[in-house]
């Protein structure tokens, strides 16, 4: 029987400081399955401010978390994912901003240009026939009525609403903010975001698991085996 109770595909970032500054500042290591203290802000606190995203980490939604299709298992799911790694290519983002997203804080490219639109349309599409249809009650903790005609369709279709055009690689940094705390968070994550590679290759992808109480772990890193398709007049976004 498997620990988990739902699985992912993230993009989280391999060992390094970059992975480091996420699990310190969220206060949960996907790769140990571990609490990491976070740092000691004065006037911030921080473990309520990071509350939300903590039992996700520090990732990318790549896969939105899932159940399993009845006929399907764990052994199906990894060689699912491997094969899917193997036949799709790496992308390289120029950089990414801290940015407000409604009422929180995520690190986001300049735009999602066509490679990476692919890119994550391809994760959607590719291991949506391992994902057990959507509950009455998983449907509703995504507010359809609050969502546009176009994102319910996908919620539908694929269990999430923000898929294909609707995709936005981010990187969540915090829960619901005040726009005071907003203002004083991104002030304090400004210079912590040296760690921020840039350019940021996205060369693997994580098959992610929960476990009962709510907290994701990494299950295991696929490299991403495929050679990257010319593109022409795409130069991605700007730094």
């Amino acid at each position: 029987m498997s620990p988990y109770r739902r699985y992912a595909v993230y993009y989280s970032p391999p060992p390094g400081p970059f992975a480091d500054f996420g699990a310190a500042w969220l206060g949960w290591d996907v790769a140990t399955g571990r609490e990491v203290a976070q740092p000691a802000i004065s006037g911030l606190d921080l473990p309520a401010l990071t509350a939300a995203p903590r039992r996700y980490g520090f990732h990318a939604t790549l896969k939105a978390p899932f159940r399993l299709a009845a006929s399907m298992g764990p052994v199906e799911l990894v060689a699912a994912v491997a094969t899917l790694a193997a036949r799709t290519a790496p992308v390289v983002l120029p950089c990414l901003d801290l940015v407000r997203l409604g009422s929180f804080l995520a690190l986001v490219p300049k735009q999602n240009d066509l490679p990476l639109a692919e890119f994550g349309a391809a994760i959607v599409t590719g291991l949506d026939p391992l994902r057990a249809p959507l509950t009455e009650a998983e449907r509703a903790r995504r507010y359809p009525d609050r969502l546009t005609a176009r994102q319910r369709e996908y919620l539908d279709r694929w269990g999430y609403p923000f898929v294909l055009e609707e995709f936005r690689f981010h990187m969540t940094l915090s829960g619901p903010l005040t726009d005071a705390d907003l203002d004083r968070v991104a002030a304090v994550l400004e210079p912590r975001l040296r760690v921020v590679p840039k350019p940021l290759p996205i060369e693997d992808i994580c098959l992610m698991g929960e476990d009962e109480a709510g907290h994701f772990h990494l299950i295991e890193r696929f490299a991403l085996q495929a050679r990257a398709p010319v593109h022409e007049g795409v130069t991605g976004s700007v730094c």
